[in-house]
C-alpha cells in the first residue's frame, strides 16, 4: 500500500476541499430548513446521511483487520519477546505521560478562565449509561471469545488476543514463520483494502461535514460561547505547542515535518470524530510519509487509538470545572487530584468512536461529588468539539510512534525530514 508524496499531499488537498464545501453547504442547509422542511428529510438525512454513512461504515470496515492483521505481524516481526517488552513500557509510559499532563494542562485553563461563572444552572437532559468499574476494564481485556471480540469491536480485547499470537508466531519455530508470512500476505491485502477505501474519502468527507453543519449550526455555541472556546484553545495548545515540543524534547526530532504532514490525518479525525475511523490513515501516514517503521507503527497506534486520548481528558477537565462552577461547587485539590486520575483512567476505557468521552466524563464526575445529569448542559456544542479533540487524540498516537520509533533507531530520518 504505498502512495507517493505527490499523492498524498494531492489527496490532502481534496479532502481539504470537500471539508471546505461540505461546511459550507451544511451553513446553506441550515439556515434554509426551517422554510424548507423537505430539504431535511430528502436530503440532510436523506442524500448525504446515505453518502456519510456509508463512507464512515467502509472506515469501520477496515479497523478490526487492520488492527488484528497489522498488531499481529508486528509483533511476530519483533522476533524477540523482550523487545515487545522495551516497546510496550516506553510506549505506555508516553501514552500515560502525554495523557497526565493534557488533563492536567486543561484543569489549569479551567481554573484560571472560570468558564462556568456567571451562568445559571440549566435543565440537563443527558442520561449516562453506568461506566464499569476499573477492575471490571482489566478483567475485560482478556477475550474469553476472540471471534465474540472482533464482531463486536472490543478493540482492547482484540489488541491484547493479536499481541498474545504475535508472541506465540515468535516462539514456534517453522511453524510459526509460515504463520508469519501468511498473516504478512493478508496484512498486505487489509492495507490495499485501506487504499480503495481512501480513493473515496473526499466525498465521505464532504458529506460527513455537510450533514454535522446542517443539523446543528452554530447558533448554540452563543450560549456556552466561553466553554467552547476554551476547549478549542487548550486542545490547540497540546496539539501546536505540548506535542512538537515532546517531539523536540524527548524525541530528538525536528516538528515542522511532523507538523506539515499531519494535515492529511486532522482531516479525517475532524470529519469522522473517531480515532478507530482514522486509525488506517494515521497508520498510513506514520509509515509511509513519517518514517516510523512498520514494527513500531503497528504496535502504537493501534494501541494509542484505543488507550491515548489526550483530546478527551482535556475535555473532561474543563468540562469538570465548568460544571463545579455552573452548581457553585468548589473543587478541592484532592478532587482534582482525583479528577486527574479518574481522567487517566478513564481513557484506557475510553472507546475511538464519536462522543465515547461523553460517556466516562460521567465517571469523573460522579467521583467528585457533581451531577451527571449537568452533562447534558454542554452536550449542545460536544459535536462540534468531538470533531477537533479527536485531532488531537490521534496526533497524540503519531507523535509517540515517531519519538519510540526514533529512541528504537526504527525511524527513516530522511523520509521523516523529507517533503
Amino acid at each position: 500500500m504505498s502512495i507517493s508524496s505527490e499523492s498524498a499531499v494531492r489527496l490532502t488537498r481534496q479532502i481539504l476541499i470537500g471539508l471546505v464545501l461540505g461546511a459550507a453547504l451544511g451553513a446553506v442547509l441550515n439556515a434554509l430548513t426551517p422554510s424548507y422542511p423537505w430539504l431535511q428529510t430528502y436530503f440532510t438525512a436523506g442524500v448525504l446521511k446515505l453518502i456519510a454513512d456509508v463512507f464512515r461504515n467502509g472506515l469501520m470496515l477496515l479497523v478490526v483487520p487492520l488492527v488484528f492483521f497489522s498488531l499481529t505481524a508486528g509483533t511476530a516481526s519483533l522476533g524477540d519477546p523482550s523487545q515487545l517488552g522495551r516497546l510496550g513500557l516506553k510506549t505506555i509510559a508516553l501514552y500515560l505521560l502525554t495523557t497526565i499532563f493534557a488533563v492536567t494542562l486543561a484543569l489549569m485553563l479551567a481554573l484560571w478562565i472560570q468558564p462556568g461563572a456567571g451562568l445559571t444552572e440549566q435543565v440537563a437532559t443527558f442520561k449516562a449509561p453506568p461506566s464499569p468499574p476499573m477492575l471490571e476494564v482489566i478483567t475485560n481485556m482478556v477475550p474469553t471469545n476472540p471471534v465474540k471480540a472482533m464482531a463486536e469491536m472490543q478493540m482492547l480485547q482484540i489488541i491484547v488476543f493479536a499481541i498474545l499470537l504475535g508472541l506465540a508466531i515468535t516462539m514456534a519455530g517453522e511453524a510459526g514463520k509460515r504463520a508469519a508470512a501468511t498473516i504478512n500476505d493478508w496484512n498486505d491485502v487489509v492495507l490495499q483494502l485501506v487504499t480503495i477505501i481512501m480513493k473515496f474519502a473526499p466525498i465521505g468527507v464532504f458529506a460527513l461535514l455537510a450533514r454535522a453543519v446542517a443539523e446543528f449550526g452554530f447558533d448554540t455555541l452563543k450560549k456556552l460561547a466561553v466553554y467552547f472556546v476554551l476547549v478549542l484553545v487548550a486542545l490547540a495548545l497540546q496539539l501546536f505547542l505540548v506535542m512538537p515540543l515532546m517531539l523536540k524534547v524527548i524525541g530528538r526530532l525536528n516538528p515542522m515535518p511532523w507538523l506539515r504532514k499531519m494535515p492529511e490525518v486532522w482531516l479525517f479525525a475532524f470529519a469522522t470524530s473517531s480515532s478507530n475511523a482514522t486509525l488506517p490513515v494515521n497508520l498510513r501516514v506514520c509509515e509511509e510519509r513519517l518514517g516510523v517503521n512498520n514494527q513500531i507503527a503497528a504496535f502504537s497506534i493501534p494501541l494509542g487509538a484505543t488507550i491515548n486520548m489526550n483530546g478527551t481528558v482535556m475535555m473532561q477537565g474543563i468540562a469538570t470545572v465548568f460544571i463545579s462552577q455552573l452548581y457553585g461547587v468548589d473543587l478541592t485539590l484532592a478532587q482534582l487530584l482525583t479528577v486527574v486520575g479518574m481522567a487517566t483512567i478513564a481513557a484506557v476505557g475510553t472507546a475511538g468512536v464519536p462522543s465515547a468521552g461523553m460517556v466516562m466524563l460521567a465517571s469523573v464526575l460522579a467521583q467528585v461529588g457533581l451531577p451527571v445529569e449537568a452533562i447534558g448542559i454542554i452536550l449542545s456544542v460536544d459535536r462540534l468539539l468531538d470533531m477537533a479533540r479527536t485531532v488531537v487524540n490521534v496526533s497524540g498516537d503519531a507523535a509517540v510512534a515517531c519519538i519510540v520509533a526514533n529512541s528504537e533507531n526504527q525511524l527513516d530520518r530522511e523520509l521523516y525530514n523529507g517533503r
